[in-house]
């Protein structure tokens, strides 16, 4: 892409700049020419023609926003002169029974053959990896989770955190040594910090287990009785994941969140689970230490049956991602959500599952997945859901038009719709099997929607909850985001931040707005770098780094 602007489809009315523009500068985009008007960011956009004030804005073939200002054709598009809108949807009555024979699928003969090395559990599903879980039912017993993370995780070589602790000895000495506190700031450290991990190899106690997983929140109590309930069936999630050989659960004993509720989501999602569970009641029980010392003996009970579980082929059907993303920028849209899109349809061809989240930021293309859905029960209930979920947001004097972050209209996203119509391109062009609520389970192969906050921490969580062993994550601005049991590929839209991050980012797209590499050639990039590291060759960065993010979504307002 040599060009300085892309107009993204033929009906837009404006271009994005791929570069800074300066005024004066002269642009060209097929029979278009113009000339820039003010100062223009990469990333923002500019106007193709002189524009009124309540004319319609439209990026990616749909509207994401009104003017309330006059623009000048070559004139940047800023939150002072646009405001978010979109245009009205309806569900279709009927729905073409042929969709999937006429949907345009991708060619995947090259790679049908392909397989990843996973772990197989009895419902048949595959795992990407092989944890035990260690979870609180209620926030109470987190002092008593982490007592047991200190007792578990370093002296059984699982310990992936950085340590900065020679950084620290080393202020030490100094202030010791009387120095000044301009002597302390312009200290160079002798030592980087390194890591703490222990290594995968025979001398590992559970060669075969990946790790040990605390999932601490703060819920279970207090609230609404729907929170527990929700909460027990996203830790139902979990315990039942493909990534997970069992679990430790510590109760209370007194809380909302009962024993019996989290059972009874544990058999809607997999009846007669034969993995190991463990439930500790500490009321029941007595003392810390007995809690302690039974939760121990049960733990290591656990790793020794989770360690006879081995890596075994299974083709790329059997893998479930799930399509996130943080920190979007202008570029987003262009090149990371475009490329997770082809993978997405690639995965579905293949037979394989995908998951969209992130509803607030669907919003403005929602007329587009309702008609892409294969029964209009479906669209009936994506509508629904978004309604509602929208409705909530304005009755907390919110709404949709709020999600764009100050990092996100900074690099060019400056309305909700802009944002999602973006962002929607992760989901490629397949057909809608299911609608989902949080925090239900994936059931069918196919592209599936989850009704998630557009919170990136929130949403991966669910997703993973869901049953995604592997999420794909887009950022254009960087964020370390990651998962305690499913890996998080790290995308960047840009090469700048894949410069200026190396160490969170996994893959870059940033070559396409560089004129390096098309859509395919990265597509095809990052689906061999996913079958790595499903099938544990490669850890992503997020894993590396011990970044183990878990944050339930309590049903409130969360854009």
């Amino acid at each position: 892409m040599s060009q300085s602007v892309l107009k993204i489809h033929p009906n837009d009315t404006v271009l994005v700049a791929l570069k800074d523009l300066e005024p004066g500068e002269i642009v060209h985009w097929e029979d278009t020419t113009l000339t820039v008007t003010e100062a223009i960011p990469a990333k923002h956009k500019l106007t193709l023609a002189d524009s009124l004030p309540g004319g319609a804005v439209s990026m990616y073939g749909v509207r994401v926003g009104t003017l309330k200002h006059a623009i000048r054709a070559g004139g940047r598009l800023t939150t002072f002169n646009v405001q978010h809108a979109t245009d009205s949807y309806q569900i279709a009555t009927t729905t073409s029974p042929d969709l999937h024979q006429n949907w345009a699928a991708p060619d995947v003969s090259h790679l049908q053959a392909r397989t990843f090395m996973g772990y197989h559990r009895a419902d048949g599903r595959v795992g990407t990896a092989n944890y035990w879980l260690v979870i609180p039912l209620v926030f109470c017993e987190n002092r008593n989770i982490q007592v047991l993370q200190e007792a578990l995780v370093h002296d059984l070589g699982y310990a992936r955190r950085h340590s900065y602790t020679e950084h620290t000895n080393q202020l030490i000495e100094l202030v010791r040594a009387g120095k000044t506190v301009e002597q302390i700031l312009d200290t160079h450290f002798s030592a980087t910090g390194g890591s703490t991990a222990t290594p995968h190899g025979p001398q590992q106690l559970f060669p075969n287990v990946d790790g040990v997983k605390f999932l601490i929140h703060d819920g279970g109590c207090g609230g609404t009785r729907q929170d527990a309930q929700a909460l027990c069936g996203l830790l139902a999630g979990y315990i039942t994941h493909p990534n997970v050989a069992g679990a430790t659960i510590l109760s209370l004993g007194c809380q909302n969140a009962q024993v019996a509720m989290l059972q009874d989501e544990i058999a809607k999602r997999s009846p007669n689970d034969p993995r190991p569970l463990y439930i500790l009641e500490q009321q029941s029980i007595g003392t810390e230490v007995t809690l302690m010392e039974q939760a121990l003996r049960q733990t290591f009970a656990g790793l020794m049956q989770a360690n006879a579980c081995v890596r075994q082929p299974a083709p790329l059907s059997k893998l479930c991602v799930g399509l996130e993303c943080g920190g979007s920028d202008g570029f987003s849209g262009i090149s990371a959500n475009p490329v997770l899109g082809q993978v997405s349809d690639r995965l579905v061809a293949l037979g394989g599952t995908v998951i969209l989240s992130e509803f607030p930021e669907l919003c403005g293309v929602e007329q587009e997945l309702c008609d892409r859905c294969v029964q209009p029960e479906l669209a009936g209930r994506f509508q629904s859901l978004m309604r509602t979920y929208a409705q909530r947001a304005e009755a907390a004097g919110s709404g949709f038009d709020m999600n764009p972050s100050p990092g996100n209209i900074r690099d060019g996203l400056i309305t909700d719709a802009m944002k999602s119509a973006g962002a929607a391109r992760k989901g490629g062009s397949s057909p809608v099997v299911d609608v989902l609520d949080y925090p239900e389970l994936v059931r069918k192969p196919g592209l599936n929607l989850l009704c998630t906050p557009g919170n990136d921490v929130e949403s991966t969580t669910a997703e993973v909850g869901s049953g995604a062993t592997l999420v794909l994550f887009t950022t254009g601005l960087g964020t370390p985001t990651g998962n305690p049991i499913a890996p998080v590929v790290k995308v960047a839209s840009n090469t700048a931040l894949a410069n200026r991050m190396p160490d969170i980012i996994d893959i870059n797209t940033g070559t396409i707005i560089d004129g390096q590499e098309t859509i395919e050639a990265v597509a095809e990039r990052l689906l061999d770098y996913m079958i790595r590291v499903a099938s544990g060759e490669t850890d992503v960065a997020a894993v590396r780094h011990g970044q183990d993010d878990f944050i339930p979504w309590k049903r409130g307002v969360s854009l």
